[in-house]
């Protein structure tokens, strides 16, 4: 039998959200004023995939709980500066700068899409689960919304770019292929972890 230096790590419920968040988040950003209704849906789907992974955060496999990859501020303070060294501390599961730009990404979709709900029910559409709220469209709270909801966009557009940063540092300092890891759920094993 063939020895193999690679672990399974992720389980087939954390790459398929991943992806299907990529996909949706996506697909809502660029739909946003034109295809309202495919851009709704990508919402839709966004709001199902933060919920599910927040419960499996709680619930899920070793490496898809938030307590085996959210660490305090000091582990993440001593492994972003362990990356200027050229040798990071290596981690089977995320590492912990990874671990909070989980947190960051999952808050920030989570007000995006709370927020694309709220302009979605007072606005010119006067639909969804806020509907009750009443159309306005052009008003100050109408506008307001939708500003925020831009804003949020475009903050979480800016955390992917730095979490896609982070991926391509990690992997080429671990010499280990990330996004390969996220397709087949597959990481090297260190000599030094168990």
């Amino acid at each position: 039998m063939q020895e193999t230096n690679e672990v399974k790590v992720w389980d087939p419920l954390v790459r398929v959200f991943h992806w299907s968040l990529v996909t949706a988040f996506i697909v809502a950003y660029v739909t946003e004023d034109d295809y309202l209704g495919l851009h709704t849906q990508a919402g839709y789907t966004i709001i199902g995939l933060v919920l599910f992974r927040l419960l499996w955060g709680l619930l899920g496999t070793r490496h898809a709980r938030f307590s085996d990859f959210v660490r305090g501020p000091q582990t993440v303070t001593t492994y972003l500066k362990s990356l200027l060294t050229r040798h990071p501390t290596h981690y089977l599961g995320h590492n912990p700068a990874g671990g909070w730009m989980v947190i960051a990404l999952l808050v920030t979709l989570l007000l995006t899409t709370l927020s694309g709900l709220l302009t979605y029910g007072i606005g010119e559409s006067a639909a969804g689960p806020f509907a009750a709220l009443g159309g306005n469209p052009g008003g100050f709270w109408s506008e307001a919304m939708e500003e925020i909801h831009e804003v949020l966009a475009n903050l979480t557009l800016l955390l992917v770019f730095v979490h896609v940063g982070g991926v391509i540092v990690s992997s080429l300092l671990h010499r280990e292929n990330l996004v390969r890891a996220m397709l087949t759920g597959r990481k090297p094993l260190s000599p030094s972890e168990d």
